[in-house]
């Protein structure tokens, strides 16, 4: 007797896309500057210009009102290490420029508060000799066009205001060492 797992996920997968409007599974995150699970270059880290690398998606689920984006570094050693915040970005959004992190933003856009204490882009700086870290940057879509939050609330704030509103997320994961 053959296991029956393939078509049980077969079919989980089917209802996951008809719940999410046929959509949702096709919300992608890429970088033109790094690949998944590639390195981060340099230039986007405290080791250079300190800037953020320019973000591109597709595909957002039906619905979507806004978007939230977290960065962050979940092999810190003090713990899971936030390097970026952002959100309220508007639905017709999709991308983030190069560099956007260390800008004024428009449009209600809104930049939250890092680990580093700063409303604005800090890039991967991880111990030095501490290994390869990871860098996830996930982006979720939302179905309301802001968070109620003033610009530079905490990751906690962020994802208790975005509870019960996303539609649909995705992640590009960059790594870097020093």
């Amino acid at each position: 007797m053959r296991p029956a797992y393939p078509a049980i996920l077969s079919a989980m997968l089917f209802l996951a896309n008809i719940a999410y409007g046929g959509d949702a599974m096709d919300f992608s995150l890429k970088s033109p500057d790094f690949n998944e699970g590639e390195s981060i270059p340099k230039r986007f880290s405290c080791e250079g210009e300190d800037i953020s690398p320019e973000l591109v998606w597709e595909d957002p689920p039906p619905g979507t009102k806004s978007f939230a984006l977290i960065v962050e570094d979940p092999d810190a050693p003090m713990g899971t290490f936030v390097h970026w915040i952002i959100y309220d970005l508007p639905p017709a959004s999709k991308k983030l420029r190069r560099g956007a992190g260390t800008e004024e933003l428009s449009d209600g856009i809104k930049q939250g508060s890092t680990d580093f204490g700063l409303k604005r882009y800090g890039g991967p700086c991880p111990p030095k000799g501490h290994g390869k870290h990871r860098y996830n940057f996930l982006l979720r879509a939302l179905d309301i066009a802001t968070l109620g939050l003033p610009a530079g609330a905490k990751k906690s704030e962020v994802e208790r205001a975005m509870k019960g509103h996303i539609l649909a997320e995705t992640k590009i994961t960059g790594l870097y060492q020093r």
